[in-house]
């Protein structure tokens, strides 16, 4: 049976996310794997996370941008970031800002409820936050989306956030909280801990239910 994963706001965490796909068994090919972009920081050491969402791409994954990489794109115009012929801009130039399969729509920070997929502007789909998640109106679609951290939307630290066809997945990993890998086929949710200069351990493996 084919799985449907999802990863959010890795942040530069790329050994937690290698972890996560190993403890989840992840079979590129036979899962479907989305990445809901903020691969990176600001950074430059946090950079390299982009060339792994990129093998990761090539192995059949699927990503959008995140509001960090069109902040690297545009300060990569400016000359302040990769090189303009870096093979990371070109990926970022072809990477879409959602994905849609089975119900579900992927973005990095939701959208802006009555508009339709194709209206959606960048900046709503990778900067939106309480307009969105903040709104109870139906959608037609369950959004699934990282962008805020899920302790600022009412959840435990480093747990998922559960909403009317909204699903926060960013549990925190830019802040010391943990990295969670979402399994919506089987609702279940890998995370491991992302503490500074501590190892990425702590692995849990938690079932969840939606509202």
């Amino acid at each position: 049976m084919t799985r449907i994963l999802v990863i959010s706001d890795i942040h530069g965490h790329a050994a937690a996310m290698q972890s996560l796909l190993r403890m989840a068994d992840y079979a590129p090919g036979a899962d479907r794997l989305y990445l809901l972009g903020d691969f990176i920081n600001r950074e430059r050491e946090s950079w390299p996370a982009l060339g792994e969402a990129m093998s990761l791409v090539r192995q059949g994954a699927r990503a959008v941008l995140g509001n960090m990489e069109r902040w690297l794109l545009d300060a990569s115009a400016r000359g302040e970031g990769l090189p303009a012929d870096a093979e990371e801009l070109r990926f970022l130039d072809d990477t879409p800002l959602y994905w849609q399969e089975g119900g579900y729509l992927f973005a990095h920070a939701g959208v802006r409820p009555g508009l339709p997929p194709a209206q959606q502007s960048a900046a709503d789909l990778t900067e939106i936050r309480g307009e969105f998640w903040g709104d109870s109106s139906p959608l037609p679609y369950t959004v699934v989306f990282g962008h805020t951290p899920t302790f600022k939307l009412g959840a435990a630290a480093g747990e998922l956030w559960l909403g009317p066809a909204r699903i926060g997945i960013d549990t925190g990993a830019k802040h010391g909280c943990r990295l969670t890998l979402v399994d919506l086929t089987n609702r279940l949710a890998y995370s491991c801990r992302t503490e500074p200069g501590r190892p990425h351990d702590d692995c849990r493996t938690a079932s969840w239910a939606t509202t």
